[in-house]
């Protein structure tokens, strides 16, 4: 049985305040859906969101937090007015059922933005706006799953500009090692902690950074 980050009581705010964060940004502010939702996730606050920190979840409104992103951004932006139509927008509606999926699968946001992007989860807006959010919740698993990724090793690798050469050559560790786990022949999340420890300080990042499945 999986264990929730947060208690189901505080869901419903949850749903409420990401729906606004999302509607307030790319409808009112103007942001690129993608572009905002990388800036949620650099910012600090997505991973507080996700872990169920009180304060972010149902302490402020979603306009608030949006505001407290936003900065991260802008320190210096100026805000327009809150404007939520009654008519909830597709917008609305995608921060709505993200935050759901996002506590139902206990995945981080960083992740499922990876493998489905925001703008894609609002094209989803017209198919299953009107269906048991069970469904939507389903079919978003088959898409994550769908994707075939790159091992985090490697992409934060070749983001440095580092070969496997170097980051061998750099932490100790051998190279036919480091191919092994880029190729998944070998799990990075067994590895010795020692040697995720060297490879993270080299890359510049945490040693969750690296593994595939940091929440387990």
């Amino acid at each position: 049985m999986m264990i929730r980050a947060y208690n189901e009581f505080y869901l419903s705010d949850a749903k409420q305040n990401l729906a606004e964060f999302f509607d307030y940004a790319i409808n009112a502010c103007k942001f690129d859906a993608n572009w905002f939702s990388k800036v949620f996730v650099q910012s600090g606050y997505a991973d507080k969101f996700e872990r169920g920190n009180p304060a972010i979840v149902a302490g402020m409104s979603g306009v608030e937090l949006a505001k407290r992103v936003i900065m991260y951004a802008y320190p210096d932006r100026r805000f327009p007015e809150k404007v939520l139509s009654e008519a909830r927008s597709n917008v609305y509606w995608a921060g709505w059922v993200l935050a759901e999926y996002q506590w139902a699968a206990g995945k981080r946001f960083k992740d499922i933005f990876s493998r489905i992007s925001l703008s894609e989860i609002i094209s989803m807006y017209s198919v299953y706006h009107e269906m048991d959010i069970e469904c939507f919740i389903e079919d978003m698993n088959k898409k994550y799953y769908a994707v075939v990724q790159e091992t985090r090793l490697k992409t934060i690798r070749e983001n440095r500009g580092i070969s496997q050469a170097e980051l061998a050559r750099l932490s100790g560790i051998k190279i036919r090692s480091i191919q092994m786990y880029e190729q998944k022949v070998n799990n990075i999340d067994k590895a010795q902690a020692g040697t995720v420890y060297k490879l993270s300080r080299v890359l510049g990042c945490t040693m969750e950074d690296l593994l595939e499945n940091p929440e387990l």
